[in-house]
């Protein structure tokens, strides 16, 4: 899926760089399997605003996803890859051989035709969902869950791919896009292959108002404002403005925020921003 330079005839289009939609098969979702999206223009249940930079965006539907994958050993045929506006990958319509329609997030490579099965024991084929301790080393996968039967929570987003790398009797070793290395239990779900759509992040919106439609407000720098509005605001001139910190104080870029006690901290093998080996 690759991307395109877009011919400068207006400003907004002389750095665009767009998206390829050569692998969208159909242009409608199935109404069934979607439901009307509610906005709150980043106001609370008092109208005030308690999230800069969000509001606007066009009018959205939400897909209802299938994270969990739990019909199981009932093989399902990929009947469309459709766009999805409220995530970055590509989604596939799936038909199960009882009838049933699903969405899934896309794999990369996936198409219409093809099928997918999940369960215990299935081929560790791109598109089908397993176990974690069931998946032979070095498996790359995606939409892993944290949690057996909550749904998958890691690697859902456009181009994403983690790897198995080592295996005990409870916990498998996952080495996530961030180079984060974890332990997740075993009996955990997850798909094999990558997401689709990994040349989202060659794009280019080109103008303001292209990412005014995707409900994105715009954003002062703080070094920009009064010294009132902003720790590092005021100043003669271009003033750099101090030690990065947000609007109301908390220190930036480097601090780091993360609970020493966190339950979860055991799980972690390596921390993504720890030298790597």
């Amino acid at each position: 899926m690759p991307t395109k330079k877009i011919k400068p005839v207006t400003p907004g289009q002389r750095h665009r760089i767009a998206p390829v939609f050569d692998d969208i098969t159909i242009s409608k979702p199935l109404k069934s399997k979607t439901k009307g999206k509610h906005k709150s223009g980043a106001r609370n249940n008092r109208g005030r605003m308690t999230t800069r930079t969000i509001g606007g965006g066009h009018k959205r539907r939400i897909r209802d996803i299938d994270f969990k994958r739990d019909k199981h050993d009932i093989p399902a045929k990929v009947q469309t890859i459709e766009y999805d506006p409220n995530r970055t990958a590509r989604i596939a319509l799936i038909a199960y051989a009882d009838g049933e329609k699903r969405y899934i997030i896309a794999p990369n490579k996936l198409k219409v035709g093809d099928t997918v099965i999940s369960g215990e024991r299935v081929e560790p084929d791109t598109g089908n969902a397993m176990p974690l301790k069931n998946m032979p080393s070095g498996t790359f996968v995606h939409n892993i869950e944290m949690q057996p039967g909550k749904g998958a929570q890691l690697c859902r987003s456009a181009g994403t791919v983690a790897q198995l790398t080592a295996k005990t009797d409870r916990y498998v070793t996952v080495k996530l896009p961030s180079g984060e290395v974890r332990l997740i239990l075993g009996t955990c779900y997850a798909t094999i292959g990558a997401t689709s759509n990994p040349d989202h992040f060659n794009t280019t919106l080109g103008k303001a108002g292209r990412s005014r439609w995707l409900g994105r407000r715009p954003i002062t720098r703080g070094v920009a404002k009064n010294p009132i509005d902003h720790p590092m605001g005021g100043g003669e001139g271009r003033a750099s403005g101090g030690h990065p910190r947000s609007p109301w104080g908390q220190s930036a870029k480097g601090k780091k925020t993360r609970k020493r006690k966190k339950l979860s901290n055991k799980f972690i093998v390596r921390r993504r921003k720890s030298k790597k080996a």
